[in-house]
């Protein structure tokens, strides 16, 4: 189990300065408003953050034009259901703070973005997500031994961003019995304008010896290692760069995001970032 503490608070503390600021081809008065300023969890999902930045901005639209709120940050449409953080680290990672995203209410990116209307639609995404999880480290033992009221807990601790309230559960899908690891790690890579990398990794060798990032790494992108020994690839985990030779089930117990995934981002120099 993921028993240090204070790593899983640090992370969970993680926050992001962002500058808000609305579409200015939306803007339907005479004055551009100001950018709205809101220091945001890492962990969370822009949706949660929607309804502040909305309020804030939406006496200077046409209210007649008013459709489904969207992010972009220069040019690029933000998915609501990957978490704030990654986004961050995936197309802003070298940029200077504040974070300055853009409010759009008009012209939704149907072939970009999924539609979320709600709070419901990111906590149903949410929920299979960490059922998901649980299913690649436990076969779902874990998640289906707990009640309803342990699922929405989970969920209310996240979205009322109380540490010891979504811990209370997780640690229970981070457990695994003396030194047994998880059958398979929960992740994902990204790259920029590439779908996200997702397969089978178990944390250990047939011998029992523990694998680590640089071998999650080698076995889905091949040719990925001497690129980051050559500078020109950075691996970026929340918000840091962990050491290749990290075990991967220690990652994975402690740098998972909320949703039990470990999200890995791969950026290249190349990447317009």
């Amino acid at each position: 189990m993921a028993d240090d503490r204070e790593v899983l608070r640090e992370v969970w503390e993680g926050r992001l300065p962002v500058a808000f600021s609305l579409s200015s081809d939306e803007v339907s008065v005479m004055e551009q408003p100001e950018p709205y300023y809101l220091l945001v969890p890492r962990q969370s999902y822009l949706t949660l953050v929607t309804d502040k930045v909305q309020k804030h901005f939406k006496t200077y639209t046409d209210p007649d034009k008013v459709g489904e709120v969207w992010f972009e940050y220069e040019g690029q449409p933000l998915k609501w259901h990957i978490p704030i953080g990654v986004l961050f680290d995936l197309y802003s990672f070298s940029s200077t703070l504040p974070w300055k995203i853009t409010l759009h209410f008009q012209n939704f990116p149907d072939e970009e973005l999924l539609g979320c209307r709600s709070k419901e639609a990111i906590e149903s995404h949410f929920m299979a997500c960490v059922k998901e999880a649980d299913c690649l480290k436990h076969r779902s033992q874990v998640i289906n031994g707990m009640q309803k009221k342990d699922h929405k807990q989970l969920w209310m601790g996240l979205q009322n961003d109380k540490f010891d309230q979504f811990w209370a559960i997780n640690r229970r899908l981070m457990e695994h019995t003396g030194d047994e690891p998880f059958r398979n790690i929960p992740f994902r890579i990204y790259q920029v304008d590439k779908s996200y990398i997702q397969s089978l990794f178990r944390p250990v060798t047939d011998d029992g010896e523990p694998l680590t990032l640089g071998d999650l790494l080698k076995e889905n992108l091949p040719d990925i290692i001497p690129k980051i020994d050559a500078c020109v690839t950075q691996v970026i985990i929340q918000g840091v760069e962990p050491p290749l030779d990290t075990p991967i089930q220690w990652l994975s117990e402690h740098l998972s995001h909320p949703d039990n995934f470990l999200h890995i981002c791969v950026l290249h120099e190349t990447d317009d970032r």
